[in-house]
């Protein structure tokens, strides 16, 4: 089963394009959506992650937003955060797996927003950047209910600049052209993953 990775910077299309992934009958691990299960009432983060960012617990869960706060800017708090939630992460996404290879999937995508950051990337069949112009990208994240021009330069200071994440990818889905077009550059990906031989060496984007 091949294991692909899916990420971009905020604003880029990248929750879209993983959406297409599952439309096209890919199955889709949400590396986000996980973590939020995990933030959750009874998720496995809220008792470590309370105890290490005291306050940030209320009414059983973790507040995004007060966790945000407390490491936001500060690559310490964020690099302990990381230690308590990836290993988490990392045996959901084990059960995914699992899941996906008992109902014969080819193919799984692992939809990771800080893919290359975090060096999720190795190892990897093949990485998607899903891509748009910076303005579109501003555009799109400052029409965010509570989002603020310094938030987002905060926010993209702890990311990998896009044109980096560009020159390592194996493909690159361009969202700014519309739906249809993306949607065609999705099926393209898929259709070169499973051709032998037209899919990409994994060492591309390694670097």
């Amino acid at each position: 089963m091949m294991v692909i990775g899916l990420t971009g910077s905020i604003g880029m299309g990248k929750s879209t394009t993983a959406a297409m992934f599952r439309e096209a009958g890919v199955p889709v691990y949400d590396a986000d959506a996980a973590v939020h299960d995990l933030y959750d009432q009874g998720g496995a983060a809220v008792a470590p992650v309370g105890e290490a960012f005291p306050g940030v617990v209320k009414d059983g869960r973790i507040d995004r937003e007060a966790l945000r706060s407390r490491v936001l800017g500060d690559p310490d708090a964020l690099k302990r955060l990381n230690g308590i939630v990836h290993p988490l992460v990392g045996l959901d996404r084990i059960q995914f797996f699992e899941r996906a290879r008992a109902e014969g999937a080819d193919m799984v995508v692992i939809d990771v927003p800080l893919l290359f950051e975090t060096g999720g990337h190795v190892g990897l069949d093949a990485v998607v950047v899903v891509t748009a112009p910076p303005e579109m990208q501003r555009e799109r994240v400052l029409g965010r209910p509570g989002m603020t021009p310094e938030r987002l330069d905060a926010i993209l200071a702890q990311q990998m600049a896009d044109a980096e994440k560009r020159a390592r990818a194996h493909f690159v889905i361009d969202t700014s052209r519309g739906l249809e077009p993306a949607r065609q550059q999705v099926a393209e990906v898929i259709s070169v993953m499973r051709d032998p031989q037209r899919r990409p060496a994994r060492d591309v984007a390694a670097g």
